[in-house]
């Protein structure tokens, strides 16, 4: 499970998300600046049969990848959405792609529990004609799926250290503490990597750290024995909004109210505090949940030869990560539409 941290669209999901125009055979109308002939995206084309196999939905950012995949299959007059039970056995989803397979439907969009254990099902998929969409866990070869869509771990970092930096405004004695995921995880370690890289920029380092296990229960524990270890703090990061509620519980039994919080993945109790601003969370940081629905729109237009119609090239991406922007006060309403809840 391994995230690039290059940054390749910015914009995409926007893109995806705004039912472009795409291309289609030159018959059918006049020329674009891409070669092919501009119509709706969005128009009822050849039928697309997808098959969709994410894990469990054990969190609230889980259940609103496979929720958003399934209301944005519901969209299309021309997608049939097959949905398997997600899991976390590794074997059970390989089976679960093996069937897809033997079904011959024209795509996968697959959110692997473990990329690496994937990759030979998925490889096997691609090698049969279907179009692999991968999303949010890369696979360990390029040639396992057509496009994936990625988060942006590192930015995610990145992002909630440069909103410390500022918010702190040139306190170099401030004390930032940060309240990481599974560490076993390269995710996490981008994660932290990047919340790194941003603090130096600034002249500050992480005083204080621990890590949970991206549930409410770890995120109660972890927060406590970090108020308990550190007596005087000024910002805290927190990698996980559903972690974060067992955060929240910690902190207010705690009674202690010195600091200022930053968020992450963007959930909408968060997001509503957030607006609020009656809690310790000043910001969040998006992971986005829409990236399964994402994935079944670049299956859909892989599948009918379309393109993104804002992008020249007349194919659909090899890649596109996501951005990873800083939700505030100011911009809390833009956001919260698409926000899952914790």
């Amino acid at each position: 499970m391994q995230f690039k941290r290059v940054a390749l669209l910015a914009a995409a999901s926007a893109l995806v998300l705004a039912g472009c125009t795409g291309n289609t055979p030159e018959s059918q109308g006049g020329n674009n600046s891409g070669g092919g002939v501009k119509v709706a995206n969005d128009e009822p084309g050849k039928k697309v049969v997808i098959g969709f196999s994410a894990p469990a939905a054990d969190h609230g950012w889980m259940a609103a990848i496979t929720n958003a995949a399934k209301a944005e299959a519901g969209k299309y007059s021309d997608v049939e959405l097959r949905v398997v039970e997600g899991t976390n056995d590794v074997n059970l989803q390989i089976s679960q792609v093996e069937t897809f397979i033997n079904d011959k439907v024209d795509a996968i969009v697959l959110l692997p529990f473990d990329g690496a254990a994937l990759t030979p099902v998925a490889l096997k998929a691609m090698k049969a004609g279907i179009t692999v969409i991968n999303v949010d866990r890369e696979f360990d070869s390029p040639f396992a799926a057509r496009s994936t869509v990625l988060g942006d771990n590192y930015g995610m970092g990145v992002s909630a250290g440069t909103y410390v930096c500022e918010k702190l405004n040139g306190k170099t004695d401030a004390v930032v503490a940060e309240i990481a995921g599974i560490d076993s995880l390269p995710l996490t370690q981008d994660r932290s990597k990047g919340f790194a890289d941003a603090l130096q920029g600034c002249g500050l380092k992480v005083g204080n750290r621990v890590a949970a296990e991206f549930t409410v229960e770890s995120g109660e524990r972890a927060a406590a024995n970090l108020l308990q270890a550190a007596r005087k703090i000024d910002a805290i990061w927190n990698h996980d909004d559903d972690q974060g509620v067992g955060v929240a519980a910690a902190i207010k039994n705690s009674g202690r109210s010195e600091f200022f919080m930053v968020g992450g993945a963007g959930s909408a109790n968060v997001m509503r505090e957030i607006k609020a601003d009656n809690g310790p969370h000043k910001a969040t940081v998006i992971y986005p949940s829409t990236q399964g629905a994402d994935g079944i729109r670049l299956a859909r237009l892989a599948v009918q030869g379309k393109s993104l119609g804002d992008l020249v090239e007349v194919e659909v991406p090899r890649e596109v990560q996501l951005y990873a922007p800083v939700v505030t006060k100011d911009n809390v309403d833009r956001y919260l539409p698409t926000a899952f809840e914790s």
